[in-house]
């Protein structure tokens, strides 16, 4: 390959997502092509994925933080032969297409979380490392490695400055989550104007202080510069945080470094100017060169090529644990085992019994055969009785069964669904009632992607009397109940 072909390719990226914001009149164009260098990058020299095979186990999962950078993900996932065709990028954002605004887990092949309310994506990818690990402890053997796979992120500075990110980074530094990577778009602008306006940290003193390796990549254009950096985060055994230094709306005259290239369409003469900078056709739209395509295209082989080397170790795997085998199909299968509900307790009329005392044995209960019920409560787990007893604790050094949070009641929120969107498990998490409302975003998330996150919220009735009204919990059942595909039961006894 080519530098020649390299280039063209990220500026197929960028025109691909360029025309596709511009024919809806629609959409963020500046993003895309600020981050095109870092995504080619990533997806052609790092990340192991199947383009025919998106729900292979093993794969690496890409997460877009940046949600509103959609573009830049359906341009990928289109070259890179996950059957999203052309025609679907010039639907974008249209009614009943597979290009949404923001990606939505389940419509569009290769998009492995839904994501758009930033900082979202960043704690879904927490959860995914979380996952992974925990996964490879229980079912890895001595010479047979089935689980070993890499979370990566592109995250911008808005994911960066919201307050689930900085609970969820906090938890992946303090649990040296080693194969989890973060792609920082660093653009300096936000929808407003400069990040400067509102924001004048150093980012990655404060993610050192989280406990993750930094790295920082000054020209975003540069290839090799991004190689360098993303394989010497990968030796790092602490979670990384790469800051590229990109320019938001690269290459359109009028409006890089701009908000106007933020989160409106460039303009038909903006855009033509885009292209001319880039020694594209001002007159084409939607184009991909062939060279381009059978470039990207040959991801669809290579990945074929690793489902078929997994998939040997699997069968020599099975070979040798043939129950283990067995136990990790059922578990992404989400299929449950038969005796999975045989050790719950019922209770007779009129026995007095604390529902959260109820909740506990059930936990307890379905512990065993349902190896998959992973999760953790919130710093309340002695109030919300979410322990599994002899489960062991998930820990830098030890991947077991219960999760410490912390007071972290979003960031928990949004990891636990990293953790369902993973596949492998079913996650709960636990708090007061009344705290769900620091975790509502995620909470909704999780309801719109249709992922099976269990949520164990105790103390959850006016006769929390002694803690007074800011611990009563009163709108709440009628808000959660009015959140679409959540289903919510407020049990009256054991």
């Amino acid at each position: 390959m080519t530098p020649t072909l390299e280039q063209l390719a990220i500026n197929t990226i960028r025109t691909l997502s360029m025309d596709a914001v511009q024919k809806a009149n629609s959409g963020h164009p500046g993003a895309p092509m600020g981050a095109a260098p870092m995504a080619f990058v990533l997806w052609t020299r790092f990340l192991r994925h199947a383009p025919s095979r998106p729900d292979w186990i093993d794969r690496d999962r890409f997460v877009l933080s940046a949600g509103h950078a959609s573009m830049l993900l359906y341009s990928v996932l289109h070259l890179t032969g996950y059957g999203l065709e052309l025609e679907e990028l010039e639907q974008f954002r249209q009614w009943g297409s597979r290009t949404p605004g923001h990606p939505e887990r389940g419509l569009t092949p290769g998009v492995e979380a839904t994501t758009g309310p930033l900082g979202q994506g960043f704690a879904n990818a927490v959860g995914m490392a979380i996952a992974e690990r925990r996964l490879a402890a229980e079912f890895n053997r001595p010479d047979y490695s089935i689980i070993d796979h890499s979370t990566y992120v592109l995250a911008s500075d808005g994911d960066l400055q919201e307050g689930v990110q900085s609970e969820a980074a906090s938890l992946a530094g303090h649990l040296r989550l080693g194969k989890l990577l973060v792609l920082y778009d660093d653009n300096h602008i936000q929808l407003d104007g400069p990040t400067d306006m509102a924001w004048s940290e150093d980012v990655l003193r404060r993610f050192e202080a989280y406990g993750w390796g930094v790295g920082r990549v000054e020209d975003g254009n540069d290839l090799a510069a991004i190689e360098a950096a993303i394989r010497a985060a990968r030796g790092d055994e602490r979670p990384s945080l790469l800051a590229v230094r990109t320019h938001i709306g690269y290459g359109a005259p009028h409006k890089q470094d701009t908000q106007k290239a933020h989160g409106s369409p460039l303009g038909e003469d903006e855009v033509r100017l885009a292209k001319e900078a880039y020694g594209w056709d001002p007159d084409a739209h939607f184009l991909v060169p062939e060279q381009v395509r059978q470039f990207m295209g040959e991801a669809v082989g290579a990945g074929n090529e690793l489902v078929r080397d997994w998939e040997r170790r699997y069968d020599a795997y099975r070979d040798a644990f043939p129950a283990d085998a067995a136990e990790l199909k059922r578990r992404f299968a989400g299929t449950l085992r038969e005796d999975a509900f045989s050790g719950l307790k019922t209770y007779p009329v009129g026995e007095e019994l604390a529902t959260r005392n109820a909740s506990q044995n059930a936990i307890q209960a379905l512990a065993g055969p349902v190896p998959e019920l992973f999760g953790g409560s919130a710093d309340l787990s002695e109030s919300n009785l979410t322990l599994v007893k002899d489960g062991g604790d998930f820990t830098p050094s030890e991947p077991a069964r219960n999760l410490w949070f912390g007071v972290r009641e979003h960031g928990m929120g949004g990891t636990a669904n990293g953790i369902a969107y993973h596949g492998g498990f079913i996650p709960y998490a636990g708090t007061f009632l009344n705290f769900s409302d620091y975790m509502r975003g995620s909470v909704r998330l999780a309801s719109l992607a249709g992922q099976h996150v269990i949520y164990v919220w105790t103390h959850d009735s006016v006769g929390l009397g002694e803690d007074g009204p800011t611990h009563q919990p009163i709108e709440h059942y009628a808000s959660l109940r009015a959140m679409p595909n959540m289903w919510f039961v407020r049990p009256g006894d054991a």
